[in-house]
């Protein structure tokens, strides 16, 4: 499973001009399950990400976790949005190659299970919806983006 992890100010994803989903201070993470993943994959993908240090602490060092905003009394959303476009290859020319990407059924099965754990854990999430056509809007905090990847075994 491969993640694009943004700490952002705000973001929001909307469809047809409509808003579907938004957070405030938090992380937006693009999802992407590729063939052979599994649900357990998913789960440790999923446990980093609420476990990865980089929001600021009192002495302004990458020291806290989405989940630690809470007990700080700040608020730390979690917007997941399915991009299968992160699994693209590029090796083979100017057109990129999504045939790593998981199957649309195996990648929306392991993207609900993903949004399920995920507010299982954490009191706030908000999704895109699998497969829409989608328009993300945010304000990445920093910058700091993080690419992440889960294989299997590891």
């Amino acid at each position: 499973m491969l993640a694009l992890i943004q700490r952002v100010r705000r973001a929001s994803v909307s469809i047809d001009g409509s808003v579907v989903g938004q957070i405030g201070p938090g992380l937006l993470v693009l999802v992407c399950a590729e063939q052979g993943d599994t649900a357990a994959q998913a789960d440790k993908l999923l446990a980093k990400i609420l476990k990865l240090r980089i929001f600021s602490d009192a002495q302004g060092k990458m020291n806290r976790c989405v989940q630690d905003l809470d007990g700080a009394g700040l608020h730390g959303g979690l917007l997941l949005v399915s991009q299968f476009t992160l699994a693209a290859d590029t090796s083979g020319g100017n057109r990129p190659s999504f045939t790593q990407a998981a199957a649309p059924d195996l990648g929306r099965a392991l993207y609900e299970h993903f949004v399920q754990q995920a507010r299982s854990a954490h009191s706030d999430v908000a999704t895109g919806v699998f497969a829409a056509d989608m328009q993300v809007e945010l304000v990445n905090d920093g910058p700091v983006t993080i690419p992440m990847r889960v294989v299997a075994g590891a």
